[in-house]
């Protein structure tokens, strides 16, 4: 499509599809989607994260939600450009509901929708004090009895969880508790995070001492505090550790560390949690409308059962309770497991002069970093899409917008742009893999 047709085109199909909604017209506003369409909705139209496939579950959800929500105002998004490439225009959105500010992604296909993103941004009423709206701070003047920020920070602190009861109780204490801590923090929300290590981070902090992380510096950003321009692309362990535990300190998050919890009990008619928790010596019992339980995806230990474990004499551990390579110079390693883990663990050991092998179960898709960082990562997260404009919110949202079902249609462009670029490497690695490994038949997965 000729690129000064591009905005006109989503701009026709969003002021059709905003007049559908507004008259309650839901065939009319299923008619502008393609046959194999996508909405992701996360939290705007339907209270939670929702990802519709095709036509009828759109209807359905609209015929549901229409009457509450009562959309409007849906625009392309100022200053940004829409773009056409591969046959698909698309651009950043706002619009609006009855209680919320939303903004979103769409991408159409032959004039009608493909994908369409739609994400609560703020709640109208609600909005955070930042920018023009930000708090005064210390305020000028004289007060009698005037209390300074710390002595109010310190009764905030002493009263939440006894005198206060929090409205939010968060369990763990990681970067996603953290950070959903901040964010119930600049909405004023009363929030307690508990968390079984002593300090924010030490669950990075007690990891195998070779740890760092696998994304880059551009994708790990915190609300509202970036990591300054200086800060390497991948951090090491302990230096994200401390940057949590700094980070949970400046943000003013009340975070329990040594804080087990044991129980949690919902009471549907009251709709208030009864949750006992263990701090120090003492037990607690909070009562919160709202727990959130950020324990992490992976982080409990899968330890299978092998034959012969029972009278294995050597020494048997999880990656989690890893101590490093120091221990094991001179001796033989096996390691099960072939994902990031695995990986880093033999490496150190191998640099250490160990023995190391590795137990690889299933086929695994291998590709260099830098490629990945280039072909996969670089438009969204990288030095150069922040050149371009790209920050770390909108390339979530990018990411966002792309519903999994059709997501290795972008992966497939990445991968072949991958091995063009690096024509040596698939090969180099199948003969190093079908020297060192006897019996064992290596995918093709070029």
């Amino acid at each position: 499509m000729p690129e000064n047709n591009v905005t006109p085109a989503i701009s026709g199909v969003l002021e059709t599809l905003e007049s559908a909604l507004k008259r309650g017209d839901v065939a009319a506003a299923v008619e502008l989607f393609q046959s194999d369409c996508y909405w992701r909705d996360l939290v705007a139209f339907t209270w939670n994260i929702k990802t519709l496939e095709g036509r009828e579950p759109i209807a359905e959800m609209l015929s549901a939600q229409l009457g509450a929500i009562k959309p409007s105002n849906f625009k392309l998004a100022e200053p940004e450009p829409a773009t056409d490439a591969n046959r698909v225009t698309q651009g950043w959105i706002t619009f609006e509901t009855e209680v919320a500010r939303g903004s979103g992604f769409i991408r159409l296909k032959d004039g009608r929708i493909w994908t369409l993103l739609t994400t609560m941004a703020e709640l109208k009423g609600y909005e955070e004090p930042k920018g023009a709206k930000r708090p005064m701070g210390a305020e000028h003047g004289a007060r009698q009895n005037r209390t300074s920020w710390k002595e109010n920070r310190e009764a905030e602190l002493d009263a939440l969880g006894t005198s206060t009861q929090p409205y939010c109780l968060i369990v763990g204490g990681g970067q996603g508790g953290i950070g959903l801590g901040a964010r119930l923090r600049q909405l004023g929300v009363p929030t307690i995070i508990v968390d079984k290590n002593e300090r924010p981070g030490d669950a990075w902090r007690k990891r195998y001492k070779t740890l760092c992380l696998h994304d880059p510096v551009w994708y790990d950003h915190m609300p509202y505090l970036p990591f300054p321009d200086n800060w390497p692309v991948f951090t090491p362990k302990d230096k994200i550790g401390d940057w949590l535990e700094m980070y949970t300190k400046v943000m003013e998050l009340n975070y329990w560390g040594g804080t087990t919890c044991k129980s949690a009990v919902y009471d549907e008619a009251k709709g208030v949690w009864t949750v006992e928790v263990e701090r120090g010596d003492r037990t607690i019992v909070l009562h919160p409308k709202q727990l959130v339980l950020a324990t992490g995806m992976s982080g409990k230990p899968n330890l299978p059962k092998f034959k012969g474990m029972d009278v294995f004499k050597g020494e048997q551990h999880h990656s989690s309770q890893h101590p490093g390579p120091d221990n094991y110079r001179g001796k033989k390693v096996v390691v099960i497991g072939a994902n990031n883990s695995s990986h880093d663990i033999c490496a150190a050991l191998w640099e250490a002069g160990v023995d190391v092998t590795m137990v690889q179960r299933s086929s695994t898709h291998i590709v260099k970093s830098d490629s990945l960082m280039e072909f996969a990562l670089g438009d969204l997260y990288s030095e150069r899409a922040v050149a371009a404009g790209m920050t770390t919110a909108k390339a979530d949202l990018t990411f966002a917008s792309i519903p999994y079902a059709i997501l290795h249609e972008f992966q497939i462009r990445c991968s072949t742009r991958s091995a063009s670029a690096t024509p040596s490497f698939t090969p180099g690695w199948k003969k190093a893999a079908s020297c060192s490994i006897s019996a064992t038949t290596i995918p093709d997965y070029s």
